[in-house]
């Protein structure tokens, strides 16, 4: 691995709200590396923030990968930066060096502690809440990442990706990582059982539910088909009870393929919001305490953390809840009863909002 030498960020763009986004390169190994940095508007530099890493598949691109993602949407509500990375061409393509091809060598590993690096440097992060996920290609990537560089990444996410047979038989991370796999039955591109150059899927989930010490019979349940005509409906599978209160999930896409779920594919789950919820759970430390969770607490559970327009409260008594903005003003107030509860949010505006019950208090999202 070889030394940053040098950094230029070109500023491209200033919204309304402020918000950044801005092309920036770094040379390393040869290379000028360029990546997409999103800053927004809540940023406040006194203020450590999340990061999350996003990795484009094979042949695509930061820039693809920043507008199908809609990353960018998320944080801006939930407050941490997003940087996409480009991958180097190789014969002609954008790629990521995880072991899937012996032509490439381009030291991604390295381009990855570099960029973080620089990233850390102008910007307050903290550096217990860094996450990464990836498609497709950029999967591939998110699981080395998990392999060589845990000690820095809380949580991986990985949408169409895999592990390639040589970084499953050479992976070494060192701290158990949460880990959520989503993946189409269907996919012809990365498939779902594997081939001679990457594992099947759910040779992956067992790595990484084995080395977090989870549970070995996963809580499955049937996510609701609510948008028929994509063709494809999914089934939701968590390992839970692992170290440090670690979690592997999976969502199993019957008959999906090498889609995006929520951008394009299966519609019934968005994989930008599941991602962001899975992260949000967790530090390097692992689970984050109740107190902090945005998803649930002894008796109140609020879900999901990320919404459109709804969420779902669970709670085990009749009772009036109260919604509040972060400035604490009341927004809503209502009752619910005894099990769980749907409540219309459509008319309040997107941010981040506290709901409270009695002494519970819950966090959630809208977009």
């Amino acid at each position: 691995m070889k030394r940053l030498l040098v950094f230029v960020f070109v500023w491209v763009h200033f919204s309304i709200n402020c918000q950044q986004t801005i092309d920036g390169t770094i040379y390393h190994d040869g290379y000028h590396r360029e990546y997409k940095l999103y800053i927004p508007a809540s940023y406040n530099s006194n203020t450590a923030v999340p990061l999350v890493f996003s990795f484009h598949g094979l042949t695509s691109n930061a820039n693809l990968n920043f507008l199908y993602t809609k990353f960018y949407e998320i944080a801006d509500t939930a407050g941490f930066i997003l940087v996409h990375p480009q991958g180097v061409l190789l014969q002609g393509i954008p790629h990521w060096n995880v072991g899937l091809s012996g032509f490439s060598n381009v030291d991604d590993i390295g381009f990855t502690v570099a960029l973080l690096d620089t990233i850390i440097s102008q910007y307050s992060i903290d550096q217990s809440r860094i996450y990464t996920c990836g498609m497709s290609n950029g999967g591939y990537m998110s699981f080395l990442i998990g392999c060589q560089l845990s000690s820095r990444f809380a949580a991986l996410a990985s949408v169409t990706g895999s592990m390639s047979n040589s970084v499953y038989n050479q992976c070494n991370p060192t701290h158990p990582t949460p880990v959520l796999q989503i993946h189409g039955t269907m996919d012809p591109t990365v498939l779902y059982n594997g081939n001679f150059t990457s594992k099947p899927i759910e040779d992956v989930i067992q790595y990484w539910s084995n080395y977090n010490n989870c549970n070995s019979t996963p809580i499955i349940t049937s996510v609701p088909d609510l948008i028929s005509w994509d063709g494809s409906t999914v089934i939701h599978y968590e390992y839970g009870g692992g170290n440090n209160g670690s979690v592997v999930e999976h969502f199993k896409v019957i008959n999906g393929g090498h889609d995006w779920p929520g951008a394009w594919g299966n519609q019934d789950i968005n994989a930008s919001v599941e991602i962001w919820r899975f992260f949000s759970n967790y530090n390097l430390q692992n689970l984050i305490s109740s107190s902090s969770n945005n998803a649930t607490n002894d008796i109140l559970k609020v879900f999901p953390t990320v919404s459109y327009g709804e969420i779902n409260v669970d709670y085990n008594v009749n009772s009036r809840y109260s919604i509040y903005n972060l400035n604490g003003v009341l927004i809503k107030k209502g009752e619910i009863y005894s099990g769980e509860n749907k409540i219309d949010l459509k008319t309040i505006n997107k941010g981040l909002y506290l709901i409270k019950v009695n002494n519970e208090t819950g966090k959630f999202i809208l977009l």
